[in-house]
């Protein structure tokens, strides 16, 4: 089998993460995050889910999610998966945005699987340049294409790729937005938006497209991911983010990112060093 190797590297200039997954079998399992992801699929078979819809993914696919985008996926050909993903956050896509529409409005895509070759002759060169810590400004213009290209043809107002809500659905995110770092119980959420706790399972689940545990955990993950960037070791992080203990952490870390904490936070500690990119 073909060995396992990931590789991550943040471009200061760009202000974006640059994922390369090499032999994967991992599965990951239904979850969102809090920034936009454009990937690309160079080798295997996936089945992917996405807000609720099923996909087959494979050589060729593009992948995009918005931000609260749930989604979970699965090796489905036996083999291993490769694939090629850049993580950008909302402020870096306004930033473009307003570049190339000359609109100040975060786009939405329309579609999370996508085939197009042009866009495919941006997003490759774009990440290797990423990947190689170029310095020059062509990696910044083929991220302008790429994205002009892709808000043309698959753009929409990023509102109306959010599921209308009820106003207890956000409450409850409301609280465990607030409230993560602590123990919460399920009745105290229910407690503070007024339904019962199936009601809420069911209501939240079928609005947000995740359980509420696993939105919470999202939560969670998502701010360690801040915490490892600014340098905070992995023990701490547990701590600060509402895990019962750092292997609790570790285990939920790998399974949404793909990395241990320890690893990632290495790729910010060394960015002003000598250091490269780092595989596992």
């Amino acid at each position: 089998m073909k060995k396992e190797m990931r590789t991550v590297v943040y471009d200061d200039e760009l202000r974006l993460e640059a994922y390369r997954f090499e032999g994967i079998v991992q599965p990951f399992p239904n979850h969102f995050h809090e920034y936009y992801v454009i990937g690309f699929v160079e080798d295997g078979a996936r089945e992917l889910s996405c807000r609720n819809r099923e996909y087959a993914i494979e050589k060729g696919s593009i992948v995009l999610f918005n931000p609260g985008d749930n989604h979970a996926c699965v090796q489905s050909d036996g083999g291993t998966f490769d694939y090629r993903g850049l993580n950008i956050s909302k402020e870096t896509m306004l930033e473009l945005a307003e570049e190339v529409t000359g609109k100040r409005e975060l786009p939405g895509f329309s579609k999370n699987v996508i085939y197009d070759e042009e866009a495919v002759c941006y997003l490759r060169p774009l990440h290797e340049m990423v990947m190689k810590g170029a310095g020059d400004f062509g990696k910044e213009e083929n991220l302008l294409f790429l994205i002009s290209l892709l808000i043309q043809k698959y753009g929409q107002p990023f509102e109306s790729c959010i599921p209308e809500c009820r106003q207890e659905i956000e409450r409850a995110c409301e609280y465990m937005e607030q409230h993560f770092a602590e123990r919460i119980y399920l009745n105290q959420i229910c407690r503070y938006v007024g339904l019962s706790k199936s009601t809420l399972l069911r209501a939240f689940t079928k609005s947000k497209g995740v359980t509420p545990y696993r939105y919470l955990e999202t939560i969670r993950v998502n701010e360690a991911k801040k915490l490892l960037s600014e340098g905070i070791m992995p023990v701490e992080t547990a701590i600060r983010t509402g895990f019962s203990d750092q292997s609790h952490f570790t285990n939920y870390f790998n399974q949404f990112i793909g990395l241990a904490p320890g690893i990632y936070r290495e790729i910010f500690s060394e960015r002003d060093g000598e250091g490269g990119p780092h595989e596992k």
